[in-house]
Protein backbone atom coordinates (compact mmCIF):
# COMPACT_ATOMS: atom_id res chain seq x y z
CA UNK A 1 0.00 0.00 0.00
CA UNK A 2 1.20 3.53 -0.80
CA UNK A 3 1.31 6.42 1.65
CA UNK A 4 -1.90 7.72 0.08
CA UNK A 5 -3.89 4.76 1.46
CA UNK A 6 -5.96 5.18 4.62
CA UNK A 7 -9.23 4.33 6.33
CA UNK A 8 -12.00 6.76 7.33
CA UNK A 9 -13.97 5.28 10.21
CA UNK A 10 -17.41 6.15 11.54
CA UNK A 11 -20.16 4.84 13.76
CA UNK A 12 -22.14 5.02 10.55
CA UNK A 13 -21.08 5.35 6.92
CA UNK A 14 -23.79 6.86 4.71
CA UNK A 15 -22.83 5.59 1.28
CA UNK A 16 -25.74 7.21 -0.65
CA UNK A 17 -25.40 4.28 -3.05
CA UNK A 18 -27.99 1.83 -4.32
CA UNK A 19 -30.97 3.93 -3.21
CA UNK A 20 -34.40 3.28 -4.68
CA UNK A 21 -35.87 5.98 -6.94
CA UNK A 22 -38.07 8.49 -5.08
CA UNK A 23 -41.36 7.02 -6.31
CA UNK A 24 -40.32 3.48 -5.25
CA UNK A 25 -39.17 4.34 -1.73
CA UNK A 26 -40.91 2.98 1.35
CA UNK A 27 -42.34 6.08 3.05
CA UNK A 28 -43.13 4.39 6.34
CA UNK A 29 -41.94 6.74 9.10
CA UNK A 30 -38.95 5.37 10.99
CA UNK A 31 -35.21 5.01 10.98
CA UNK A 32 -33.53 5.56 7.60
CA UNK A 33 -31.14 2.68 6.98
CA UNK A 34 -30.87 2.67 3.17
CA UNK A 35 -27.20 2.76 2.15
CA UNK A 36 -25.98 2.87 5.76
CA UNK A 37 -23.06 0.78 7.05
CA UNK A 38 -22.93 0.59 10.85
CA UNK A 39 -19.49 0.56 12.50
CA UNK A 40 -18.09 1.03 9.03
CA UNK A 41 -15.13 2.47 7.22
CA UNK A 42 -14.05 3.63 3.78
CA UNK A 43 -10.80 2.39 2.30
CA UNK A 44 -9.13 5.07 0.16
CA UNK A 45 -6.17 4.48 -2.10
CA UNK A 46 -4.55 6.98 -4.49
CA UNK A 47 -7.53 9.33 -4.37
CA UNK A 48 -10.19 6.70 -5.03
CA UNK A 49 -12.67 4.75 -2.94
CA UNK A 50 -11.56 1.12 -2.94
CA UNK A 51 -14.03 -0.48 -0.53
CA UNK A 52 -16.75 0.34 1.99
CA UNK A 53 -17.28 -2.29 4.69
CA UNK A 54 -17.34 -2.99 8.40
CA UNK A 55 -14.38 -1.36 10.13
CA UNK A 56 -13.29 -4.59 11.81
CA UNK A 57 -13.08 -6.33 8.45
CA UNK A 58 -11.09 -3.58 6.75
CA UNK A 59 -8.81 -3.14 9.75
CA UNK A 60 -8.01 -6.84 9.84
CA UNK A 61 -7.14 -6.75 6.13
CA UNK A 62 -5.09 -3.53 6.43
CA UNK A 63 -3.66 -3.40 9.95
CA UNK A 64 -0.92 -0.90 9.15
CA UNK A 65 -2.98 1.81 7.47
CA UNK A 66 -3.61 5.14 9.21
CA UNK A 67 -7.18 5.56 10.48
CA UNK A 68 -9.10 8.81 10.51
CA UNK A 69 -12.03 8.91 12.92
CA UNK A 70 -12.56 7.30 16.29
CA UNK A 71 -15.68 5.36 15.38
CA UNK A 72 -18.18 7.74 16.97
CA UNK A 73 -18.98 9.99 14.01
CA UNK A 74 -20.69 9.88 10.63
CA UNK A 75 -18.92 9.42 7.29
CA UNK A 76 -20.66 10.58 4.11
CA UNK A 77 -19.87 11.67 0.56
CA UNK A 78 -18.82 15.25 0.02
CA UNK A 79 -21.81 17.53 -0.46
CA UNK A 80 -22.50 18.98 -3.92
CA UNK A 81 -23.71 22.59 -4.07
CA UNK A 82 -25.43 22.85 -7.43
CA UNK A 83 -25.88 26.62 -7.60
CA UNK A 84 -24.04 29.63 -6.25
CA UNK A 85 -22.54 32.94 -7.32
CA UNK A 86 -18.99 33.48 -6.11
CA UNK A 87 -19.26 36.92 -7.70
CA UNK A 88 -21.08 37.77 -4.45
CA UNK A 89 -18.35 36.38 -2.21
CA UNK A 90 -17.40 39.83 -0.90
CA UNK A 91 -20.95 41.21 -0.78
CA UNK A 92 -22.75 39.44 2.05
CA UNK A 93 -25.38 41.22 4.11
CA UNK A 94 -26.68 43.64 1.49
CA UNK A 95 -30.23 43.97 0.19
CA UNK A 96 -31.78 41.16 2.19
CA UNK A 97 -35.10 43.01 2.40
CA UNK A 98 -35.38 43.51 -1.36
CA UNK A 99 -37.31 41.44 -3.88
CA UNK A 100 -35.28 39.65 -6.53
CA UNK A 101 -35.72 42.25 -9.27
CA UNK A 102 -34.90 45.10 -6.86
CA UNK A 103 -31.92 43.18 -5.49
CA UNK A 104 -30.59 42.39 -8.96
CA UNK A 105 -30.80 45.98 -10.10
CA UNK A 106 -29.66 47.60 -6.87
CA UNK A 107 -26.96 45.17 -5.68
CA UNK A 108 -25.80 42.68 -8.30
CA UNK A 109 -25.55 45.14 -11.19
CA UNK A 110 -23.38 47.77 -9.44
CA UNK A 111 -21.27 45.06 -7.81
CA UNK A 112 -20.61 43.23 -11.06
CA UNK A 113 -19.47 46.41 -12.80
CA UNK A 114 -16.31 46.68 -10.66
CA UNK A 115 -15.27 43.07 -9.99
CA UNK A 116 -11.79 42.00 -11.08
CA UNK A 117 -10.02 38.68 -11.45
CA UNK A 118 -8.25 39.35 -8.13
CA UNK A 119 -11.61 39.93 -6.41
CA UNK A 120 -12.87 36.67 -7.87
CA UNK A 121 -9.83 34.68 -6.78
CA UNK A 122 -9.66 36.06 -3.26
CA UNK A 123 -13.42 35.96 -2.72
CA UNK A 124 -13.59 32.39 -3.98
CA UNK A 125 -10.80 31.32 -1.63
CA UNK A 126 -12.62 33.02 1.25
CA UNK A 127 -15.92 31.30 0.55
CA UNK A 128 -14.17 28.00 -0.16
CA UNK A 129 -13.23 27.89 3.52
CA UNK A 130 -16.90 28.30 4.42
CA UNK A 131 -18.00 25.67 1.92
CA UNK A 132 -15.41 23.11 2.95
CA UNK A 133 -16.25 23.62 6.61
CA UNK A 134 -19.89 22.82 5.82
CA UNK A 135 -18.97 19.62 3.97
CA UNK A 136 -19.06 20.87 0.37
CA UNK A 137 -16.49 19.25 -1.90
CA UNK A 138 -18.04 20.19 -5.28
CA UNK A 139 -19.55 23.57 -6.19
CA UNK A 140 -21.34 24.71 -9.36
CA UNK A 141 -20.68 28.43 -9.70
CA UNK A 142 -22.06 31.10 -11.98
CA UNK A 143 -19.92 34.23 -11.77
CA UNK A 144 -22.06 37.22 -12.80
CA UNK A 145 -20.34 40.46 -13.71
CA UNK A 146 -20.61 43.31 -16.18
CA UNK A 147 -16.94 44.33 -16.10
CA UNK A 148 -16.50 43.31 -19.71
CA UNK A 149 -12.97 42.57 -20.82
CA UNK A 150 -11.75 41.94 -17.27
CA UNK A 151 -11.96 38.14 -17.59
CA UNK A 152 -12.91 38.20 -13.92
CA UNK A 153 -14.44 34.73 -14.05
CA UNK A 154 -11.02 33.15 -14.48
CA UNK A 155 -10.28 34.18 -10.91
CA UNK A 156 -12.85 31.66 -9.66
CA UNK A 157 -10.74 28.85 -11.10
CA UNK A 158 -7.67 30.38 -9.45
CA UNK A 159 -9.43 30.43 -6.09
CA UNK A 160 -10.84 26.92 -6.36
CA UNK A 161 -7.41 25.55 -7.24
CA UNK A 162 -5.95 27.19 -4.12
CA UNK A 163 -8.63 25.61 -1.96
CA UNK A 164 -8.41 22.14 -3.48
CA UNK A 165 -12.15 22.04 -4.14
CA UNK A 166 -13.85 20.35 -7.06
CA UNK A 167 -15.93 22.75 -9.12
CA UNK A 168 -17.82 23.70 -12.24
CA UNK A 169 -17.52 27.35 -13.27
CA UNK A 170 -19.56 29.46 -15.67
CA UNK A 171 -19.77 33.12 -16.66
CA UNK A 172 -23.32 34.48 -16.30
CA UNK A 173 -23.44 37.58 -18.47
CA UNK A 174 -26.36 39.91 -19.18
CA UNK A 175 -26.25 42.56 -21.88
CA UNK A 176 -29.71 44.09 -22.34
CA UNK A 177 -28.71 47.20 -20.39
CA UNK A 178 -25.35 47.57 -22.12
CA UNK A 179 -26.24 48.27 -25.75
CA UNK A 180 -29.14 48.99 -28.09
CA UNK A 181 -30.23 46.04 -30.24
CA UNK A 182 -28.79 46.00 -33.73
CA UNK A 183 -26.04 48.55 -33.02
CA UNK A 184 -22.32 48.14 -33.53
CA UNK A 185 -21.93 48.43 -29.77
CA UNK A 186 -24.18 45.41 -29.24
CA UNK A 187 -22.02 43.41 -31.61
CA UNK A 188 -18.93 44.38 -29.64
CA UNK A 189 -20.58 43.37 -26.37
CA UNK A 190 -21.66 39.98 -27.72
CA UNK A 191 -18.16 39.36 -29.08
CA UNK A 192 -16.56 40.29 -25.73
CA UNK A 193 -18.92 38.06 -23.78
CA UNK A 194 -18.33 35.09 -26.04
CA UNK A 195 -14.56 35.65 -25.78
CA UNK A 196 -14.81 35.32 -21.99
CA UNK A 197 -16.74 32.05 -22.32
CA UNK A 198 -13.95 30.68 -24.50
CA UNK A 199 -11.24 32.00 -22.17
CA UNK A 200 -12.91 30.37 -19.19
CA UNK A 201 -13.27 27.08 -21.06
CA UNK A 202 -9.56 27.19 -21.88
CA UNK A 203 -8.62 28.03 -18.28
CA UNK A 204 -10.63 25.14 -16.83
CA UNK A 205 -9.02 22.77 -19.33
CA UNK A 206 -5.77 23.17 -17.38
CA UNK A 207 -7.41 22.75 -13.95
CA UNK A 208 -7.67 19.12 -12.95
CA UNK A 209 -10.70 19.37 -10.64
CA UNK A 210 -12.55 22.27 -12.25
CA UNK A 211 -14.90 21.92 -15.23
CA UNK A 212 -16.63 24.47 -17.48
CA UNK A 213 -20.24 25.24 -18.27
CA UNK A 214 -21.52 28.07 -20.41
CA UNK A 215 -23.56 30.47 -18.32
CA UNK A 216 -26.72 32.36 -19.20
CA UNK A 217 -27.33 34.84 -16.40
CA UNK A 218 -31.04 34.99 -17.15
CA UNK A 219 -32.84 34.66 -20.44
CA UNK A 220 -34.51 38.03 -19.94
CA UNK A 221 -31.20 39.69 -19.12
CA UNK A 222 -29.70 38.69 -22.46
CA UNK A 223 -30.42 40.17 -25.84
CA UNK A 224 -31.74 37.83 -28.51
CA UNK A 225 -28.39 38.25 -30.28
CA UNK A 226 -26.41 37.07 -27.24
CA UNK A 227 -28.83 34.21 -26.58
CA UNK A 228 -28.46 33.05 -30.19
CA UNK A 229 -24.67 33.28 -30.06
CA UNK A 230 -24.54 31.36 -26.78
CA UNK A 231 -26.84 28.58 -27.95
CA UNK A 232 -24.89 28.21 -31.19
CA UNK A 233 -21.59 27.97 -29.31
CA UNK A 234 -22.96 25.48 -26.79
CA UNK A 235 -24.24 23.26 -29.56
CA UNK A 236 -21.05 23.57 -31.60
CA UNK A 237 -18.67 22.83 -28.73
CA UNK A 238 -20.89 20.46 -26.74
CA UNK A 239 -20.91 22.85 -23.78
CA UNK A 240 -23.27 22.11 -20.93
CA UNK A 241 -25.17 25.17 -19.64
CA UNK A 242 -25.98 26.73 -16.27
CA UNK A 243 -28.80 29.29 -16.05
CA UNK A 244 -31.67 30.64 -13.97
CA UNK A 245 -35.14 29.58 -15.00
CA UNK A 246 -38.64 30.40 -13.72
CA UNK A 247 -37.25 31.96 -10.57
CA UNK A 248 -39.89 34.63 -9.91
CA UNK A 249 -43.43 35.31 -11.10
CA UNK A 250 -42.46 38.61 -12.77
CA UNK A 251 -40.14 36.65 -15.04
CA UNK A 252 -43.06 34.79 -16.59
CA UNK A 253 -45.08 37.95 -17.28
CA UNK A 254 -42.13 39.82 -18.74
CA UNK A 255 -41.20 36.87 -20.96
CA UNK A 256 -44.77 36.58 -22.17
CA UNK A 257 -44.70 40.23 -23.24
CA UNK A 258 -41.28 39.93 -24.90
CA UNK A 259 -41.58 36.57 -26.68
CA UNK A 260 -45.20 35.54 -26.37
CA UNK A 261 -44.26 32.58 -24.16
CA UNK A 262 -42.79 31.85 -20.73
CA UNK A 263 -39.09 31.26 -20.23
CA UNK A 264 -39.19 27.43 -20.13
CA UNK A 265 -40.90 27.03 -23.52
CA UNK A 266 -38.73 29.83 -24.91
CA UNK A 267 -35.56 28.07 -23.74
CA UNK A 268 -36.74 24.96 -25.57
CA UNK A 269 -37.71 26.88 -28.70
CA UNK A 270 -34.28 28.52 -29.10
CA UNK A 271 -32.40 25.24 -28.59
CA UNK A 272 -31.08 25.91 -25.09
CA UNK A 273 -32.41 22.55 -23.90
CA UNK A 274 -30.59 20.65 -26.63
CA UNK A 275 -27.49 20.50 -24.39
CA UNK A 276 -27.21 19.36 -20.74
CA UNK A 277 -28.66 22.14 -18.61
CA UNK A 278 -28.83 22.96 -14.90
CA UNK A 279 -31.67 25.37 -14.15
CA UNK A 280 -31.40 27.39 -10.99
CA UNK A 281 -34.60 27.73 -8.92
CA UNK A 282 -37.51 26.55 -11.15
CA UNK A 283 -39.96 27.98 -8.63
CA UNK A 284 -42.68 29.18 -11.01
CA UNK A 285 -43.05 26.16 -13.29
CA UNK A 286 -46.38 25.00 -14.69
CA UNK A 287 -47.36 21.38 -15.28
CA UNK A 288 -46.38 21.72 -18.92
CA UNK A 289 -43.04 23.21 -17.86
CA UNK A 290 -42.39 20.24 -15.59
CA UNK A 291 -43.14 17.89 -18.46
CA UNK A 292 -40.67 19.75 -20.68
CA UNK A 293 -37.92 19.69 -18.03
CA UNK A 294 -38.42 15.97 -17.48
CA UNK A 295 -38.56 15.11 -21.16
CA UNK A 296 -35.47 17.16 -22.00
CA UNK A 297 -33.40 15.92 -19.04
CA UNK A 298 -33.02 19.36 -17.45
CA UNK A 299 -31.74 19.26 -13.86
CA UNK A 300 -32.95 21.74 -11.25
CA UNK A 301 -30.84 23.41 -8.55
CA UNK A 302 -33.09 24.16 -5.57
CA UNK A 303 -32.01 27.11 -3.40
CA UNK A 304 -34.37 27.21 -0.42
CA UNK A 305 -32.60 29.83 1.71
CA UNK A 306 -32.25 32.38 -1.10
CA UNK A 307 -35.82 31.76 -2.26
CA UNK A 308 -37.02 32.58 1.25
CA UNK A 309 -34.80 35.64 1.74
CA UNK A 310 -35.82 37.17 -1.59
CA UNK A 311 -39.45 36.05 -1.18
CA UNK A 312 -39.33 34.34 -4.56
CA UNK A 313 -41.63 31.42 -3.70
CA UNK A 314 -41.36 27.70 -3.07
CA UNK A 315 -39.88 25.30 -5.63
CA UNK A 316 -42.24 22.33 -6.24
CA UNK A 317 -39.55 19.81 -5.34
CA UNK A 318 -41.84 16.79 -4.77
CA UNK A 319 -43.62 17.38 -8.08
CA UNK A 320 -40.36 17.73 -10.00
CA UNK A 321 -38.83 14.60 -8.47
CA UNK A 322 -42.00 12.59 -9.03
CA UNK A 323 -41.83 13.56 -12.72
CA UNK A 324 -38.26 12.28 -12.92
CA UNK A 325 -36.47 15.62 -12.84
CA UNK A 326 -33.14 15.43 -11.01
CA UNK A 327 -33.09 18.04 -8.24
CA UNK A 328 -29.96 19.16 -6.41
CA UNK A 329 -29.52 21.70 -3.64
CA UNK A 330 -27.56 24.94 -3.77
CA UNK A 331 -26.76 27.69 -1.35
CA UNK A 332 -27.13 30.38 -4.01
CA UNK A 333 -24.83 33.37 -3.81
CA UNK A 334 -23.25 34.80 -0.70
CA UNK A 335 -25.34 37.97 -1.09
CA UNK A 336 -28.63 36.15 -1.53
CA UNK A 337 -28.31 33.60 1.28
CA UNK A 338 -26.15 35.27 3.02
CA UNK A 339 -23.68 32.44 3.51
CA UNK A 340 -22.34 29.34 1.83
CA UNK A 341 -23.37 26.99 4.64
CA UNK A 342 -24.58 23.94 2.72
CA UNK A 343 -25.74 22.09 5.82
CA UNK A 344 -28.07 25.00 6.54
CA UNK A 345 -29.42 24.84 2.99
CA UNK A 346 -30.01 21.09 3.29
CA UNK A 347 -32.02 21.50 6.47
CA UNK A 348 -33.98 24.40 4.97
CA UNK A 349 -34.79 22.31 1.89
CA UNK A 350 -36.64 19.83 4.07
CA UNK A 351 -38.32 22.31 6.39
CA UNK A 352 -39.56 24.60 3.62
CA UNK A 353 -41.38 21.77 1.85
CA UNK A 354 -42.90 20.47 5.07
CA UNK A 355 -44.32 23.81 6.17
CA UNK A 356 -45.41 24.78 2.65
CA UNK A 357 -47.33 21.55 2.11
CA UNK A 358 -48.38 21.20 5.77
CA UNK A 359 -47.20 17.61 5.44
CA UNK A 360 -44.35 16.26 7.57
CA UNK A 361 -43.75 13.40 5.13
CA UNK A 362 -43.79 15.30 1.82
CA UNK A 363 -39.99 15.01 1.85
CA UNK A 364 -37.81 13.27 4.40
CA UNK A 365 -34.20 13.37 5.52
CA UNK A 366 -33.07 10.77 3.00
CA UNK A 367 -34.71 12.72 0.18
CA UNK A 368 -32.80 15.91 0.88
CA UNK A 369 -29.50 14.19 1.65
CA UNK A 370 -29.86 12.39 -1.68
CA UNK A 371 -30.42 15.75 -3.36
CA UNK A 372 -27.32 17.17 -1.66
CA UNK A 373 -25.06 14.26 -2.69
CA UNK A 374 -25.71 11.78 -5.50
CA UNK A 375 -28.50 13.76 -7.18
CA UNK A 376 -26.40 16.91 -7.07
CA UNK A 377 -23.64 14.95 -8.79
CA UNK A 378 -26.16 13.66 -11.35
CA UNK A 379 -27.34 17.20 -12.02
CA UNK A 380 -23.78 18.20 -12.92
CA UNK A 381 -23.02 15.04 -14.89
CA UNK A 382 -20.42 14.03 -12.29
CA UNK A 383 -22.14 11.03 -10.71
CA UNK A 384 -19.61 8.68 -12.29
CA UNK A 385 -16.99 10.41 -10.13
CA UNK A 386 -18.60 11.66 -6.93
CA UNK A 387 -21.84 11.87 -4.97
CA UNK A 388 -21.68 8.44 -3.31
CA UNK A 389 -19.11 6.26 -1.58
CA UNK A 390 -18.65 3.36 -3.99
CA UNK A 391 -15.58 1.47 -5.22
CA UNK A 392 -14.02 3.24 -8.17
CA UNK A 393 -15.35 6.68 -7.41
CA UNK A 394 -13.11 9.54 -6.37
CA UNK A 395 -12.58 9.94 -2.65
CA UNK A 396 -14.60 13.06 -1.82
CA UNK A 397 -15.36 12.20 1.81
CA UNK A 398 -16.63 14.06 4.88
CA UNK A 399 -16.26 13.00 8.51
CA UNK A 400 -18.63 14.54 11.08
CA UNK A 401 -17.38 14.01 14.61
CA UNK A 402 -16.55 15.52 18.02
CA UNK A 403 -19.55 17.81 18.67
CA UNK A 404 -22.93 17.60 20.36
CA UNK A 405 -24.48 18.05 16.91
CA UNK A 406 -23.68 14.43 16.06
CA UNK A 407 -23.33 12.96 19.55
CA UNK A 408 -26.76 11.27 19.52
CA UNK A 409 -27.30 9.00 16.53
CA UNK A 410 -30.65 7.27 16.81
CA UNK A 411 -31.09 7.95 13.09
CA UNK A 412 -27.82 9.08 11.49
CA UNK A 413 -29.45 10.34 8.28
CA UNK A 414 -31.94 12.52 10.12
CA UNK A 415 -29.26 13.74 12.51
CA UNK A 416 -27.06 14.90 9.65
CA UNK A 417 -29.93 16.70 7.94
CA UNK A 418 -31.64 18.29 10.93
CA UNK A 419 -28.90 18.46 13.56
CA UNK A 420 -25.46 18.76 12.02
CA UNK A 421 -23.75 22.12 11.60
CA UNK A 422 -20.35 23.25 10.30
CA UNK A 423 -19.07 22.73 13.86
CA UNK A 424 -19.39 19.00 13.25
CA UNK A 425 -17.17 18.87 10.15
CA UNK A 426 -13.97 17.34 11.46
CA UNK A 427 -12.26 16.20 8.25
CA UNK A 428 -12.81 16.58 4.52
CA UNK A 429 -11.02 14.92 1.61
CA UNK A 430 -11.30 16.00 -2.02
CA UNK A 431 -9.97 13.48 -4.53
CA UNK A 432 -8.27 11.78 -1.59
CA UNK A 433 -6.48 14.94 -0.46
CA UNK A 434 -7.05 16.04 3.13
CA UNK A 435 -8.27 19.66 2.93
CA UNK A 436 -9.94 19.96 6.36
CA UNK A 437 -8.55 18.38 9.51
CA UNK A 438 -9.46 18.84 13.15
CA UNK A 439 -12.18 21.31 12.10
CA UNK A 440 -9.71 23.59 10.32
CA UNK A 441 -9.16 24.28 6.62
CA UNK A 442 -5.66 23.20 5.61
CA UNK A 443 -5.51 24.65 2.11
CA UNK A 444 -6.52 28.24 2.85
CA UNK A 445 -5.44 29.98 6.05
CA UNK A 446 -8.78 31.37 7.23
CA UNK A 447 -7.44 34.28 9.30
CA UNK A 448 -4.98 35.34 6.62
CA UNK A 449 -7.66 35.14 3.92
CA UNK A 450 -10.06 37.27 5.94
CA UNK A 451 -7.35 39.91 6.34
CA UNK A 452 -6.53 39.76 2.63
CA UNK A 453 -10.16 40.33 1.65
CA UNK A 454 -10.97 43.26 3.95
CA UNK A 455 -9.44 45.97 1.72
CA UNK A 456 -11.10 44.40 -1.33
CA UNK A 457 -14.48 44.63 0.40
CA UNK A 458 -13.91 48.32 1.14
CA UNK A 459 -12.80 49.07 -2.41
CA UNK A 460 -15.81 47.28 -3.88
CA UNK A 461 -18.26 49.05 -1.56
CA UNK A 462 -16.99 52.47 -2.57
CA UNK A 463 -16.25 51.76 -6.24
CA UNK A 464 -19.63 50.20 -6.91
CA UNK A 465 -21.55 53.02 -5.25
CA UNK A 466 -23.15 50.56 -2.83
CA UNK A 467 -21.82 52.49 0.16
CA UNK A 468 -23.16 55.76 -1.21
CA UNK A 469 -26.51 54.07 -1.86
CA UNK A 470 -26.73 53.01 1.78
CA UNK A 471 -26.28 49.28 1.21
CA UNK A 472 -22.86 49.10 2.89
CA UNK A 473 -20.93 50.78 5.68
CA UNK A 474 -17.60 49.41 4.43
CA UNK A 475 -15.00 51.83 3.18
CA UNK A 476 -15.91 54.63 5.57
CA UNK A 477 -13.66 56.53 7.94
CA UNK A 478 -12.64 54.84 11.17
Amino acid sequence: MSASSFLVRGRYVLTMAGLAPPHERDRTPGVHLDGVVADGAVLVRDGAVVEVAAYDVLRAEHPDLPVHGDGTGVVLPGLVSTHTHLSEALATGMGSELSLFEWGEGIVGPLGAVLTREDAAEGTALRAVEMLLSGVTTVNDMFCHGHLGSLATLGVVDGLERSGMRGVVSFGPEDVELAEPGTARQGEVVETVMAEHHALAARTATAGLVDFRMGVGTLLGQSDALLAAGVAAAQEHGWAVHTHLAEVREELTTAQHRWGRRTVPHAEAIGLLDVPLVAGHAVWVTESDVAVLARRGVAVAHNPVANMILASGVCPVPRLRAAGVVVGIGTDGAASNDSQDMLGAVKAAALLQKVHHLDAQVVDALDVLTMATIDGARALGLDHLVGSLEPGKRADVVLLQDTVDVAVLHDPVSQVVYGASPRSVRSVWVDGRLVVDDHRCLTVDEAAQVARCRPLVERIAVGSGLRAAGHSVAGGSR
